[in-house]
């Protein structure tokens, strides 16, 4: 049986070995930085490899290092340009060989034959990319049904995040066959985009857990206090603008729909929509975690998806990522609402 722990080791071995390349990168800048941002990685990857084996106090000591180190700014190496096949892992070893700072930059013939060799793949390119959703779903609704020797090929109560696992694994086996690329490549590659991204990368998981946080600690229910006591919900129309506003509203607060979605559907969506109105709590689920995302793209808080891009981009104005979305999540926001109330009702 293929379990989410198997996934979890897979995760903090490549985790490990983005830390060793950091550890071994050739980076201008501090020398201190390259073990602070290689420690960071390799506390991460061990709660991923050994998470459930360490004492809790130990396992939280790890989770406050990790904030000592992102909170200090102490994590990732200055930006490389994007380098073409092979550099990455050459820019490595001449910084294991004790190069200079920016002796292993890639210069610009490099970053255009990486842009040739793209423009050569053109579309296949998205191959890998579509490969990870439409295989978390086949594996979702195909793999979890095969049995072997008696046993479910796939954890049954984690089918799903198997699956995106397994999905991940063939887009990553896909795309170095299209390319032509080493299974080292891939990890030069994932390091260089860890380097840009930052701590910010632990944000969805860090805001998932503090929304089962929160749902311990009874928010929901205070929430659906006050939203009953300050709104009718004798009306279904208004049931579902109070679930739905208040699933955009708590995701432009937390930064995060997955924080949002345990608090309002404990709090509102399951007593008052499920329980009151009788809504199908799949369509409810489906599209309040749709409706919450629209509040995801209108807050800064979800800085991993709009601040960490104009980073990336070196845009100007930092709001430019969020600026650009307004169009799309307004008119979404509403059709969520509309189709909540249409279908969830059925």
């Amino acid at each position: 049986m293929i379990k989410l722990v198997h996934v979890y080791y897979a995760l903090g071995a490549v985790l490990s070995a983005v830390a060793w390349q950091s550890l071994r990168a050739a980076a201008p800048g501090p020398r201190w930085r390259r073990f602070t941002t290689a420690a960071f990685w390799q506390l991460l990857a061990l709660l991923f490899l050994v998470g459930d084996l360490l004492p809790k106090a130990v396992a939280g000591g790890v989770v406050l290092a990790l904030a000592a180190l992102a909170g200090s700014g102490s994590v990732g190496l200055a930006r490389r340009a994007q380098p073409a096949r092979g550099t990455a892992a050459a820019a490595d070893a001449a910084g294991a060989a004790g190069a200079a700072p920016g002796a292993a930059a890639v210069d610009s013939s490099a970053a255009a034959a990486a842009a040739a060799t793209g423009a050569a793949l053109g579309n296949r390119l998205l191959v890998p990319v579509l490969l990870i959703p439409l295989g978390a779903l086949a594996g979702t609704l195909g793999l979890a049904r095969v049995h072997l020797q008696g046993q479910p090929l796939l954890e049954p109560a984690q089918a799903t995040l198997v699956s995106l696992g397994l999905a991940c694994a063939l887009a990553l086996a896909v795309a170095l066959r299209l390319t032509g690329e080493r299974p080292a490549t891939a990890i030069s590659e994932g390091r260089r985009l860890l380097d840009a991204i930052g701590w910010a990368a632990l944000l969805p998981i860090l805001l998932a857990t503090l929304g089962g946080v929160l749902t311990q600690a009874k928010v929901g229910d205070a929430i659906a206090g006050l939203v009953k006591a300050a709104i009718p919900m004798d009306h279904r129309a208004v049931a579902v603008i109070a679930y739905g506003s208040g699933m955009a509203l708590l995701t432009m607060i937390m930064g995060n729909a997955f924080a949002a979605f345990p608090v309002m559907t404990a709090g509102v969506g399951l007593p008052l929509l499920v329980e009151l109105h009788g809504a199908d709590p799949a369509a409810l689920g489906a599209i309040g975690m749709l409706t919450g995302y629209c509040g995801t793209l209108m807050t800064p808080m979800a800085a991993n998806f709009n601040i960490v891009p104009v980073a990336l981009l070196g845009l100007r104005d930092q709001y430019a990522v969020i600026k650009a979305q307004l169009p799309t999540a307004l008119p979404l926001f509403v059709a969520n609402l509309v189709l909540m109330y249409l279908l969830a009702f059925r």
